[in-house]
């Protein structure tokens, strides 16, 4: 993320094999699309920030499954007033090594938990309690600050620290380890 987060889209692009596939909370399509939709962003002034801490990999053969911890930071207007949401989770990235080189196929988001602080705390606007119910307790601050600035945001079937998603995550990561066909069921 870093390599988005600067701007560097020729590097980006070059993280995913040509069949990656992107889930976030705003966007699940090609990864192509995504490097797309991502600099589309920062052009237009989008401030998206990701921080990546600590990292684990498993391999098997020409597969892994790495976890990388991250935060994102998205600032962004809410009801007139300037919002910072931070939420902490994890990357899991499926990987492959085709013909020598190691690519991402594809990267799923596990939202564990958010939060949203307003630059101006005196000019925080009460939040939208029926809006903020949409979304998953792991991103439901960042979902509600991106429906504000018109990211179309998937109100369910995301993972988070708990619950059915993410064990049918760890499942298709267990699976891709051991050969299967597909990198599970991303979307």
């Amino acid at each position: 993320m870093i390599y988005s987060d600067s701007g560097d889209w020729d590097r980006f692009a070059a993280l995913w094999h040509e069949d990656g596939w992107m889930s976030a909370t705003w966007f699940q399509a090609p990864a192509a699309e995504f490097v797309r939709a991502r600099r589309e962003g920062f052009e237009r002034g989008v401030s998206i920030i990701h921080f990546l801490g600590a990292f684990t990999c498993d391999v098997a053969g020409d597969r892994a499954i790495a976890q990388t911890k991250m935060t994102i930071s998205q600032r962004a207007p809410v009801d007139g007033a300037l919002a910072d949401v931070m939420c902490t989770g994890r990357f899991y990235d499926f990987f492959e090594r085709r013909t020598g080189h190691w690519g991402m196929v594809r990267r799923q988001p596990i939202y564990e938990k958010d939060r949203i602080d307003f630059v101006d705390p005196g000019a925080a606007p009460a939040l939208d309690q029926e809006l903020l119910a949409r979304f998953p307790e792991g991103y439901r601050h960042l979902g509600y600050l991106q429906t504000h600035v018109e990211y179309p945001v998937k109100e369910s079937g995301m993972p988070g620290l708990k619950g059915p998603e993410v064990e049918r995550l760890y499942a298709e990561g267990t699976a891709w380890l051991g050969g299967s066909e597909k990198p599970g069921r991303p979307g």
